[in-house]
């Protein structure tokens, strides 16, 4: 199958590309190269074709001859949508709708979009949530993906198979590293600074899973029966891997040696706290069950941080993706609305060298 992904060079896009070569698709990358800069080790390799532009330009014509589109570009996470919840709503929520109706428009009938359990938001209940469960979110990143799963939904048809992903928290090592994920980032303070430093009060429930499990998903989903998947939305996990933050923080102090759990002054109750059912994706597509535990992810990435000689100030600079893109701000390569300034800087992608 060919097959476009969007923010192939992102996090997850990067991991997600190799398994799709290696189980035989044709992969096209599109990437705006944001965060060309952020590879640990080695930069990934784009795909044999990689369109380098922004997502509010795709056109119809662009995505013509394409068996699926994997959406995944977006501001990634609540901290970034927070940075400016104007163009959070421009590229997350109608430039993905635009894509989807340029999907449409084209004759692609898989749209398989990397939506978030974000959208749950605060639930206010010890119960575990499944698909049916209300939304409730609290920011502007939970409220864009709630609204582009509605507004594809309504173009789902006999000829046009939408699916919907929601990402639980990830973790785990990719070449392009993200430091602002909670398992990824405590191993990374205690490997840097001895200290497995919590910012709350350790209390919060987090589902996690590994970015390889995510990418699984994704697989299973452009290879399931179309039935199967069908304007379906699944929540990506294990219902087994629901932890909280003093929880993980434990099992880092018990994988890197001579750390210890360190409580952040003023640390108080996030308010992003859930529990999720991942019953459905277990039935309906097997091929999705995650392989992966919070622990072994753990050892993967203290592994990997040794390997690369991962610093401190590395990590709070080069793998934060908020300060990565205010620092691209700051020196004027990007436009308020988030545009490379010049056509010097697209192609220079977010890099730190001319």
């Amino acid at each position: 199958m060919k097959i476009l992904v969007t923010g192939h060079n992102g996090y997850i896009g990067a991991v997600l590309v190799d398994l799709l070569q290696g189980a035989g698709h044709e992969v096209v990358g599109l990437d705006t190269y944001w965060f060309s800069d952020c590879h640990h080790g080695p930069a990934p390799a784009d795909p044999p074709r990689a369109l380098r532009m922004d997502l509010r330009d795709v056109t119809a014509q662009d995505l013509e001859g394409f068996g699926a589109v994997m959406h995944l570009a977006a501001l990634s996470n609540d901290p970034l949508g927070d940075l400016s919840p104007e163009y959070t709503f421009d590229i997350n929520l109608r430039a993905s709708v635009q894509l989807a109706e340029a999907a449409k428009t084209a004759g692609v009938p898989r749209f398989i979009f990397s939506s978030s359990c974000s959208l749950y938001g605060a639930p206010g209940t010890d119960e575990l949530v499944d698909e049916t469960a209300a939304f409730g979110p609290i920011t502007p990143y939970g409220v864009s993906k709630i609204k582009v799963e509605q507004e594809v939904a309504a173009l789902a048809d006999d000829d046009f198979s939408p699916t919907y992903l929601r990402n639980t928290t990830a973790y785990g090592w990719s070449p392009q590293l993200r430091g602002d994920i909670v398992v990824n980032n405590l191993v990374a303070y205690a490997f840097t600074t001895g200290e497995v430093l919590i910012k709350s009060d350790g209390t919060p429930w987090r589902p996690l899973v590994h970015v390889e499990d995510i990418a699984r998903a994704f697989l299973a989903v452009a290879e399931a029966p179309r039935a199967m998947i069908h304007n379906q939305a699944f929540n990506v996990g294990r219902t087994d891997e629901n932890y909280q933050i003093s929880a993980v923080a434990a099992l880092v102090a018990q994988v890197v040696p001579n750390s210890r759990v360190v409580y952040a002054p003023g640390g108080e109750p996030d308010t992003r706290s859930y529990r999720v059912d991942f019953s459905k994706i277990a039935g309906a597509l097997p091929e999705a069950q995650p392989q992966w535990t919070v622990l072994q992810g753990i050892e993967e990435l203290y592994e990997a941080y040794q390997r690369y000689g991962l610093t401190l100030d590395e990590f709070e600079n080069r793998y934060l993706r908020i300060r990565h893109l205010r620092r691209l701000l700051a020196e004027g390569r990007l436009t308020p609305s988030l545009r490379w300034r010049s056509t010097e800087d697209a192609v220079r992608g977010g890099g730190q060298d001319a």
